[in-house]
């Protein structure tokens, strides 16, 4: 029996910003995080749903941009690691900072965010990819895991 056999197509991997680095911010505090972050928010919906949002930043802490990783409902979302490393590793990041709002305006951590930054930080291991923050935000405020020692 003669095996057939199968071309495959050579695979290539580019990366290619059409930015100059140094041009970006940098982040250095929890502080730096809320005011960045919430400038890509639409804070006509900050009090009506719950999104996900990710930062990816390159080993400078320099800001290589912000994903949009869910939007749910008053009383959640869903976030599935897998993409958001994926993303992570197209964009070429080497640290994330998770974020997201509570519709409710409460800053205080759900057990489910704190299980889900406790399972990205352990993936992120694996990946040589640090997540330094997950922030909660609000209108007028934030809580940042990273200041409460919770990462």
């Amino acid at each position: 029996m003669v095996q057939e056999q199968f071309k495959v197509a050579e695979v290539q991997v580019s990366y290619k910003p059409d930015y100059n680095i140094n041009e970006r911010p940098r982040i250095g505090s929890s502080v730096e995080m809320y005011s960045l972050i919430k400038q890509q928010w639409d804070l006509g919906r900050i009090n009506f749903l719950e999104e996900f949002k990710v930062v990816l930043l390159n080993r400078s802490n320099r800001v290589l941009g912000v994903v949009d990783v869910s939007m749910g409902g008053v009383s959640g979302t869903y976030v599935d690691p897998k993409v958001i490393f994926a993303i992570a590793l197209k964009g070429n990041a080497s640290n994330l900072i998770l974020s997201h709002n509570h519709p409710s305006g409460s800053l205080r951590p759900s057990e489910s965010d704190i299980k889900l930054t406790k399972r990205m930080v352990e993936c992120g291991k694996l990946l040589d990819i640090v997540v330094f923050d997950h922030l909660i935000i609000s209108e007028d405020s934030y809580f940042s895991f990273a200041d409460e020692g919770m990462i």
